[in-house]
């Protein structure tokens, strides 16, 4: 009688065992996900099969530079929609469009200066002291228009930007920015205008 109890204990030991401290095929121990965690190597495949990587070298190769044409061309036109993002440090921020939308608003006489600059080396090439003195006061004049024109419109843009940006850190460099931008063909300025001649913006 005492060997059958210690066989049933035996017995009961077992299932105990298989039943508690051991998990079924195909489950984690404790009641987990269901399936076995993957490892580095299988994670790093799926990783490669979601991004469509091919295996080949020279397939590699060109889907990459495929991918990087595409970002390319993504930041090009972000760059052109003015999508924040996509802008250089210095274009970003509000004082900057700010700034952009203030000069690409107005006629300045500083984006002509290169039409200014080709015309006048141009005449240069005649052989005559009289054409040439004229010439000379004529580009003279022209860019002490230019400078007064460019010093009004930098400090009506300072005086507007105080009033729209109090803090002296959103402003630093923005003079310099305006300057530079003024300079500029209109059709060729980045980011691009957004505003038309007279400060509506563009439909």
């Amino acid at each position: 009688m005492f060997g059958l109890n210690r066989r049933n204990a035996a017995a009961n030991d077992a299932v105990d065992t298989h039943g508690v401290g051991q998990s079924a095929p195909g489950q984690v121990a404790g009641g987990g996900k269901g399936h076995a965690t993957p490892s580095r190597r299988e994670a790093e495949e799926a990783r490669k099969s979601q991004l469509k990587i091919p295996k080949d070298p020279k397939a590699a190769k060109k889907a990459s530079r495929q991918r990087d044409q595409e970002d390319r061309a993504r930041a090009r036109e972000g760059m052109r929609n003015g999508e924040e993002k996509y802008l250089p440090a210095r274009d970003r921020g509000p004082a900057r469009a700010f700034a952009r939308d203030f000069v690409d608003g107005r006629v300045t006489l500083a984006e002509f200066f290169i039409f200014i600059a080709v015309a006048v080396l141009a005449l240069g090439f005649i052989r005559n002291p009289l054409i040439q003195s004229w010439v000379s006061i004529g580009f003279f004049a022209l860019t002490a228009l230019i400078v007064v024109d460019t010093v009004v419109l930098l400090v009506q843009l300072s005086l507007r930007a105080k009033k729209a940006f109090p803090e002296a850190k959103d402003r630093k460099g923005l003079l310099l920015y305006a300057t530079l931008r003024t300079l500029q063909l209109r059709r060729l300025r980045l980011p691009p205008p957004r505003v038309r001649r007279g400060g509506a913006p563009k439909v």
